[in-house]
């Protein structure tokens, strides 16, 4: 990890186990907030990439994901607002609310780095993001069951692109070996998040909404450990467990990223085309 994210990570909270704490008083309109977020923040990280993608075809590529990532936010901000009933859309909790009000994931918010950091944080998520919408599809709330079928199709071929992509690279050349085994090892950390539940995923579970997070760690290292071998790399042994997104702690890079993202609609509110 370098010093800057290990200093950024360790501000945001890093810990070596257990759940975080606490039930929001609206734990629907938290979860849905969460889920929202990291597609939101994630999707703005891949328009990054658009004309600077190392070939042409991924510069589309990658542009169309950040697409499919900011649609999924979108529909998953709408109902977020809906629940909350205060009359705020997804255009209100995007560009509306301070970095300390986000819920996304802090692996999402770290800046693109190269582009073996890109596909291998990127593959990490849609490992994740297969087995989670896999089991959201089941959920009792019908609309967001809705809403992760959709997201389902594309993340299955985003997961097959971007495991593609890191086999290429970390069985490809020296330095393109090099530069994705250093990308995993400092990424390996963050995602341990993915699976730390706390009273908002308990809520959900309880419900029948949500995912009972710590059940998919074992087939996401499964998936994971596989495309890594292909891929000639060597998975970190770093024990470390990165949290503080969920509870809106997160590392100065998204305070970076929303003030690029939101000066427009804060600068103009209420504008119309």
């Amino acid at each position: 990890m370098t010093e800057a994210r290990a200093q950024a990570a360790t501000a945001a909270g890093v810990a070596p186990s257990g759940p975080t704490a606490g039930v929001a008083g609206n734990p629907l309109f938290e979860y849905l907030c969460r889920l929202g977020d990291d597609r939101l923040v994630l999707g703005h990280r891949l328009s990054e990439w658009a004309g600077h993608a190392p070939i042409l075809e991924e510069d589309i590529a990658l542009s169309n994901f950040a697409l499919d990532f900011v649609g999924q936010a979108a529909a998953l901000l709408k109902l977020a607002g809906e629940v909350e009933g205060k009359g705020r859309d997804e255009d209100a909790l995007a560009y509306h609310r301070d970095e300390n009000e986000f819920r996304n994931l802090l692996l999402v918010e770290l800046p693109k780095g190269d582009f073996a950091f890109t596909m291998v944080r990127q593959y990490l998520f849609d490992a994740f993001d297969v087995l989670a919408l896999e089991r959201l599809v089941k959920s009792k709330h019908e609309v967001l069951a809705g809403i992760a079928a959709k997201a389902l199709k594309e993340a299955k071929y985003h997961v097959r692109h971007s495991g593609e992509w890191v086999v290429r690279l970390g069985d490809g050349t020296e330095e393109s070996h090099r530069r994705t085994q250093a990308a995993l090892d400092e990424l390996w950390s963050y995602a341990s998040e993915f699976f730390l539940a706390d009273g908002v995923d308990t809520a959900m579970v309880a419900q029948g909404i949500g995912l009972d997070l710590p059940s998919l760690k074992a087939p996401w290292e499964i998936t994971v450990r596989e495309t890594l071998t292909r891929a000639t790399l060597t998975v970190p042994n770093d024990p470390r467990v990165v949290r503080g997104g969920r509870l809106g702690r997160h590392s100065e890079h998204l305070g970076h990223m929303l003030a690029e993202m939101q000066i427009l609609p804060r600068s103009h509110p209420g504008a119309q085309w």
